[in-house]
């Protein structure tokens, strides 16, 4: 199993995805974002923005987070400007790195695809932790799921794995760092989350 063709293209097209730090910037240059979002079932198209699972003129992050029983019960989310029906694709990388991380915490991989002019998203229920981790590391982020069943490489010992954790998260800060340069922050926060330290 691989990351949908769909999702990879999107990927490929707007790499490298954003950090916490881009997301942060472009919200504090574009100051109330918001857009129109609706469920749908499956391979269906939003008909009304106003339906029952409709949710004109929304902040993506905060309506996300309190409606993602409808991604978990199947349905897909599609997103378009506000009043607009579509999407301007400047927005597109914008609400794919918002949305990928509203789902780490969650340890949830994401299908992306453009429908209609619109984004769609809907939960990818056939990934494993694999592809979780290839997802996840698209973005930037450390893949937060383990698998418990084989053998992590983390030391029993508490102290010991925080030692290791730490290192692995050094390590990985100092990938990013060569890669992106100021565009990365340590661990990936935005400067709010960085500064309340």
């Amino acid at each position: 199993m691989m990351l949908n063709s769909e999702t990879r293209k999107l990927i490929l097209k707007y790499s490298p995805m954003w950090t916490n730090k881009q997301v942060w910037e472009y919200e504090q240059i574009n100051e109330n974002l918001r857009f129109d979002l609706a469920y749908v079932e499956l391979n269906t198209v939003v008909e009304s923005w106003t339906s029952k699972l409709g949710y004109p003129d929304s902040d993506v992050r905060d309506t996300s987070v309190r409606t993602f029983d409808h991604l978990l019960d199947g349905n897909e989310m599609w997103i378009a400007n506000k009043d607009r029906g579509i999407l301007e694709e400047k927005y597109v990388p914008y609400l794919m790195a918002v949305m990928t991380d509203i789902m780490i915490e969650e340890e949830v991989c994401l299908n992306f695809r453009i429908d209609h002019g619109c984004l769609v998203i809907l939960i990818d229920n056939d990934a494993d932790v694999i592809d979780c981790k290839e997802f996840f590391e698209e973005f930037y982020h450390l893949a937060t799921g383990f698998n418990y069943t084989t053998d992590t490489g983390i030391p029993e010992d508490e102290t010991e794995a925080e030692i290791y954790l730490t290192r692995l998260q050094e390590e990985f800060d100092d990938k990013m760092k060569s890669k992106l340069s100021d565009k990365y922050l340590p661990r990936n926060n935005d400067p709010d989350s960085l500064n309340s330290e």
